[in-house]
């Protein structure tokens, strides 16, 4: 039995919650908030044995497994240090923190002290995203042209939500822009060149960003997010001979299309009944059970090579924090 802790009991960490209800070898131990009233109310939803009104107080439970950190972008690194310093393995959310220097400093610690450390960039381990990569490598599309993504929702607009909240962390690169960023990384890796451009709000956030990379075998990837429309959310991945069109929204696939140039179609489906953070954390317990203080799928090297390229985009369009 894998016994979680959460801190940041937010609308994310109660989707994480109801599926590790799912997994049978899987406990939610402890809630923590700075609002003792609401990790008293998110514990008793699911039957968490401990609600904590402090971060810190998740240090004195010697029982407690991994921790799942589901704050504000903006709180990342810090929580993420806490925890460490304190010897507890750590599941953080994406972004893993605001830039490669927080990053590195978060890598360097787990490193150092042998602490599992992984960046809950679930996408990685969602099925379809995996089907998808197996057959890039396997050259059933042969070799990779381009990459096109996108992500966009219309956001009900308010100034101190986390969205659009410079302090926060908002705009829509860090928040959704990262996930067409993560496929083109997947599959292509790291770019030869990085241009980009963003909009900006009434917030001075980015509410849209478009990206274009280019690599060395002559490959491209188009890269789009946004906050003020709802966009198909595909991702296409096109290669000399065929094309794999990951259904929307592709970060949370649920199935796929292999489109060769002659030929008929196969279609693939992975359909699930939870919200798929149950993918990453079974990874998670499983590395915990065989001592692995990182992932050998999406490793502390991947989260600082997706930072470095966030970093990229930024310097590129001037979000600045």
């Amino acid at each position: 039995m894998t016994r979680w802790g959460i801190l940041g009991p937010g609308r994310i960490a109660h989707k994480f919650a109801q599926d590790l209800l799912t997994l049978p070898d899987a406990q939610l131990y402890a809630v923590a908030s700075t609002n003792l009233q609401r990790a008293e109310e998110f514990a008793r939803e699911y039957n968490a044995p401990h609600a904590l009104g402090s971060y810190e107080e998740l240090l004195s439970l010697p029982d407690l497994d991994v921790v799942y950190v589901a704050t504000p972008h903006i709180k990342h690194h810090e929580n993420a240090l806490l925890l460490l310093n304190g010897g507890i393995a750590v599941l953080g959310e994406k972004p893993f923190a605001m830039n490669s220097e927080q990053v590195q400093e978060m890598v360097d610690l787990a490193r150092t002290k042998g602490i599992f450390l992984m960046e809950a960039l679930w996408s990685r381990f969602m099925p379809g995203i995996e089907k998808a990569l197996e057959l890039v490598q396997s050259g059933a599309i042969g070799k990779v042209v381009s990459v096109k993504a996108d992500f966009g929702f219309k956001a009900p607009f308010s100034p101190e939500s986390r969205l659009f909240n410079k302090e926060l962390g908002g705009g829509s690169l860090l928040d959704i822009g990262i996930y067409p960023l993560f496929l083109s990384y997947l599959i292509l890796g790291k770019p030869t060149t990085v241009k980009a451009s963003a909009i900006f709000g009434s917030t001075g956030v980015d509410e849209q960003c478009g990206m274009v990379l280019t690599y060395a075998d002559g490959a491209i990837a188009l890269l789009d997010s946004t906050l003020q429309a709802k966009t198909d959310c595909i991702g296409l991945i096109q290669g000399e001979t065929g094309q794999i069109r990951i259904h929307s929204r592709f970060h949370e696939t649920m199935g796929l299309s292999l489109i060769p140039e002659e030929g008929d179609s196969t279609e693939f489906d992975f359909t699930r009944t939870t919200h798929g953070y149950d993918y990453e954390a079974r990874h998670v317990m499983q590395c915990l059970a065989e001592g692995q203080i990182e992932s050998p799928f999406w490793s502390l090297d991947d989260s600082l090579n997706l930072m470095a390229l966030l970093d990229a985009v930024r310097a590129k369009t001037g979000i600045v924090y």
